[in-house]
């Protein structure tokens, strides 16, 4: 059931070529096709070069990859290259509008909404700057499926205090689709921004963040079958042109005196520094692989396999998912207990036979609360996910009962 080798790109992945291995933990980080691992290291052999700084050929070799992979990055989610900014990965993204537009924006008795299944790269900024403003966390409720109340949305927006609601597009717990479109718009009707995580989101399903309309929207490379160390922050250019800059130094000025600086213009004034350049590259050869799959058959596979592996799991009377029943609800994910074993015992023994699962509280400690869990086990599926793979998470989970079961 895996994709099919339709277009010209292969799915060619060499570290699945390991005899046995079983990747389940894309929403921990995906693995790289061969185009990216190529690209990477092409250009670290073949181009390599600082950007915005050389008139050789070789610097100007570089800067144009670099601007091409922006622009390449940009178009991939429907956004513009001068409102797409290169960060180290979302937390960073998060941080930088919560100090850049947070400082300017966010002061005592105002609000903040967050859903009680953020990840902690979108609670603990949030947190910091409520202790430090005076500003009130709000919450809204997940229920037993996993989705948050609309209802209660516009309860906490009614009272005009709330400056910023900030959400996951899909958790990286319950697999919860959230209609981020649909909160956005009630959000800028009641006068606040909105920011949304995409980490769990771009790499899975089409993402058009016009059309979403949120002031900010970030997401990381390396769980997009790119490199480490890139993070992308799309916002609005009114928004991202009235902030301050985030990080200052190098290359994010237009001009220092002895006196005074000026600040570069969009994207440049948030990017102090040399930025990731080769990361930059391949993470444009990210998601041209991508495109070339197609996002909507991308979207279709991984829903498949999540129907196959709910129907799978269901059938183990041990076992309690988290999240929504349906596919259709869910992003590429699972996260389960077993009665009889913790999270972390399952993920050892599992992996024994090369089964690789997360288990542990997957940075959303909260969320476990509310659960009532400490922990679960967690399977993310990626487009190499084929049905054999789940046959072979449920056959592991098999023997974690022989062994730890009555």
């Amino acid at each position: 059931m895996a994709i099919a080798t339709q277009t010209a790109l292969d799915l060619d992945f060499p570290i699945l070529e390991q005899e046995g291995l079983v990747y389940l933990d894309s929403a921990a980080t995906s693995q790289k096709p061969r185009v990216v691992i190529d690209a990477l290291g092409d250009f670290l052999a073949h181009h390599n070069a600082n950007v915005h700084r050389g008139v050789y050929p070789l610097a100007v070799d570089a800067d144009q990859r670099f601007n091409a992979a922006r622009a390449q990055i940009a178009q991939f989610v429907g956004a513009e290259p001068a409102e797409t900014i290169i960060t180290k990965n979302a937390t960073e993204a998060i941080n930088l509008v919560r100090y850049s537009w947070g400082s300017q924006n966010v002061g005592a008795g105002d609000a903040i909404i967050l859903t009680e299944a953020e990840h902690h790269s979108n609670i603990v900024p949030w947190q910091q700057l409520c202790a430090q403003t005076g500003a009130e966390l709000r919450w809204l409720e997940v229920d037993h499926e996993g989705m948050v109340s609309l209802e209660q949305l516009d309860g906490f927006l009614a009272d005009g205090r709330t400056k910023m609601v900030a959400v996951t597009h899909v958790s990286n717990v319950l697999g919860t689709i959230n209609p981020v479109a649909e909160i956005v718009a009630r959000a800028r009707a009641a006068g606040a921004a909105t920011l949304i995580d995409g980490s769990q989101a771009v790499p899975h399903m089409p993402v058009d963040v016009a059309a979403i309309g949120a002031d900010f929207y970030v997401w990381t490379g390396h769980k997009a079958y790119g490199p480490t160390g890139i993070g992308i922050l799309h916002g609005r250019r009114e928004m991202l042109e009235a902030m301050p800059p985030f990080l200052t130094g190098g290359d994010m000025i237009k001009t220092v005196s002895f006196d005074d600086t000026t600040f570069n213009e969009l994207p440049f004034k948030f990017e102090a520094g040399t930025p990731p350049i080769a990361e930059t590259v391949a993470l444009g050869t990210a998601v041209g692989f991508i495109a070339e799959l197609g996002t909507e058959r991308v979207r279709d596979h991984e829903q498949a396999i999540t129907a196959y592996a709910l129907d799978a799991l269901c059938r183990i009377p041990e076992l309690t998912i988290q999240g929504p029943s349906e596919a259709e609800q869910r992003g590429g994910l699972v996260s389960f207990t077993l009665d009889c074993a913790h999270p972390h015992d399952v993920a050892e023994i599992l992996g024994r036979d090369q089964v690789c699962v997360r288990a542990g509280h997957h940075c959303t400690q909260p969320l476990m609360k509310k659960l009532g869990v400490g922990a679960t086990t967690r399977a993310s599926f990626a487009v190499h996910t084929s049905t054999e793979d789940i046959d072979a998470l449920v056959a592991g989970l098999g023997r974690v009962i022989e062994i730890f079961g009555d």
